[in-house]
């Protein structure tokens, strides 16, 4: 499948209406269609207008991941390492510090990585907190799946809550992201795999004793967040034997014929 991203912000201008001369009516504004309303179909790229706080987020993430990058910061005119403010940091290079983590690393080395990342955004004993308030009953998987919605919109893209069934018993647990904006930035099946979905679903299954089954689609860059379904073994999971989009992926190459101990 060949895919060209195009940056596309989609607006549409209201014609001018006519109205009398003592009254004035104000012209419409352009209408954005951007991540609050609808993803962009695929092939193209959402615009999205993130503000203070989503891009706040970004830079505690990237922040701490850039100490797995390797890389040291240039120095500033003080002859100090430079740091950006976590407010001055936008979604590509968050994406760029992650890609930056995957070079020379196994995949259970790129995991491992994010798993001390999120591990080093909580409070010590946050994990055995967790676990007491939400045991894995249904009123906790279905909690941590309209918890979901907002808190992560930044870092996935819209996404609405629905039904799933978990052994046999439907519940409002289960998570849609309509179009991932991780993997429709990155364009990396193998940054979607060991960065996002087998650590975000370890963290939750191990650290936090809440069972998280993530199942991406490539074929629309959706994916199905299921609280309360333990994952399967990555041997057993498809996502293992996806490939890359070979138009998208600057390490389409490397991961397709890389294997779970060798480093990309």
């Amino acid at each position: 499948m060949a895919l060209m991203p195009v940056e596309l912000c989609y607006a549409t201008v209201a014609s001018p209406v006519a109205a009398p001369s003592a009254r004035r009516v104000p012209r419409r504004r352009a209408a954005v269609r951007c991540a609050a309303t609808a993803p962009a179909p695929m092939g193209e790229k959402t615009k999205y207008r993130d503000g203070p706080l989503e891009r706040a987020f970004m830079g505690l993430f990237a922040r701490k991941m850039e100490k797995f990058t390797g890389r040291k910061k240039k120095p500033g005119p003080g002859g100090e390492e430079e740091k950006k403010a976590v407010w001055e940091w936008d979604y590509e290079s968050f994406v760029d510090v992650s890609r930056r983590v995957m070079v020379g690393r196994s995949r259970a080395q790129q995991q491992e990585a994010v798993r001390e990342v999120l591990l080093s955004m909580l409070p010590p004993g946050a994990p055995e907190q967790f676990k007491k308030l939400f045991p894995p009953t249904r009123w906790a998987c279905e909690f941590n799946a309209a918890l979901t919605v907002p808190f992560f919109h930044w870092l996935v893209g819209p996404s609405e809550v629905i039904e799933v069934e978990v052994d046999g018993v439907k519940q409002r647990s289960g998570v849609l992201i309509k179009k991932c904006r991780y993997l429709e930035n990155s364009g990396c099946v193998g940054m979607c795999v060991n960065m996002c979905k087998i650590p975000t679903q370890s963290f939750f299954t191990d650290e936090f004793g809440l069972p998280l089954t993530m199942n991406p689609n490539f074929e629309d860059m959706s994916c199905e967040m299921i609280y309360g379904q333990v994952p399967p073994p990555l041997e057993e999971d498809p996502v293992s034997k996806q490939p890359c989009y070979p138009s998208l992926c600057e390490c389409a190459q490397i991961w397709q014929h890389s294997s779970s101990t060798e480093p990309i």
